[in-house]
């Protein structure tokens, strides 16, 4: 996936976006400012890698990551929502997952990544496996958020 498909689109749209990110460590954000004149329709980027940040940052509930974890949908869904706020962007995408190698467990294995997208007319998260070590499973979840992004600008 391309970050500049997903300028081109903001801008053809006339679209400001936004992105907060855990286990990619800024590496969306990055993409999308690597291309020249990205200013002109990204607004901005949260890295947000521990609960209180998600928290103190972005609006995420505490009881949300008490009830469901960081890793989870639900925290996918406020992390892009408070983003999108923050930023005050049109379309924001937040990646928030487990990279390994370490962490992982039955429930939410290493590979484990929820992204979540917020426009103003509401948001959504979904789920993916990812497979590879920790930079393959980072690089992996840096195309995914893209597409999702590039998804909700069309």
């Amino acid at each position: 996936m391309s970050a500049e498909l997903v300028l081109n689109e903001a801008r053809l749209k006339g679209l400001r976006v936004s992105c907060a990110e855990s286990c990619t460590g800024g590496l969306v954000g990055a993409a999308l400012t690597e291309i020249a004149g990205s200013s002109d329709v990204f607004n901005g980027s949260a890295v947000t890698y521990s609960n209180e940040a998600k928290i103190a940052l972005l609006g995420v509930k505490a009881e949300t990551l008490e009830k469901f974890g960081a890793v989870s949908g639900e925290c996918a869904r406020e992390m892009a929502e408070g983003s999108r706020r923050v930023f005050n962007a049109d379309a924001a995408v937040s990646v928030t997952g487990i990279a390994g190698p370490d962490g992982g467990s039955d429930a939410k294995p290493v590979g484990t990544v929820w992204f979540g997208v917020a426009t103003r007319e509401g948001s959504r998260a979904v789920k993916k496996l990812l497979t590879g070590n920790r930079a393959e499973i980072r690089a992996e979840a840096v195309n995914v958020a893209l597409s999702e992004l590039l998804g909700v600008l069309q």
